[in-house]
């Protein structure tokens, strides 16, 4: 589930962080998530998934490790 990822260059500060229905993702994705019925995503501006990650903490770090500014999304 956590995998690396690079974001692309240009994609901009604020990216936007929400849970995510593990029952939503497609069966592969579903089979990393282990047993979790709920997962994070973080997103750019123009809505565009750029990763998947297990807590919303963790969301966060990763955003702000790639000088990402996230913001939470209900």
């Amino acid at each position: 589930m956590n995998t690396p990822f690079d974001f692309p260059p240009g994609t901009g500060r604020l990216v936007y962080v929400r849970p995510v229905p593990v029952a939503d993702l497609p069966e592969d994705v579903q089979g990393m998530a282990r047993g979790l019925d709920r997962i994070y995503a973080v997103h750019d501006a123009d809505g565009e998934r750029l990763a998947l990650v297990r807590d919303r903490a963790l969301a966060f770090i990763l955003a702000r490790q790639n000088n990402l500014a996230p913001v939470n999304v209900h």
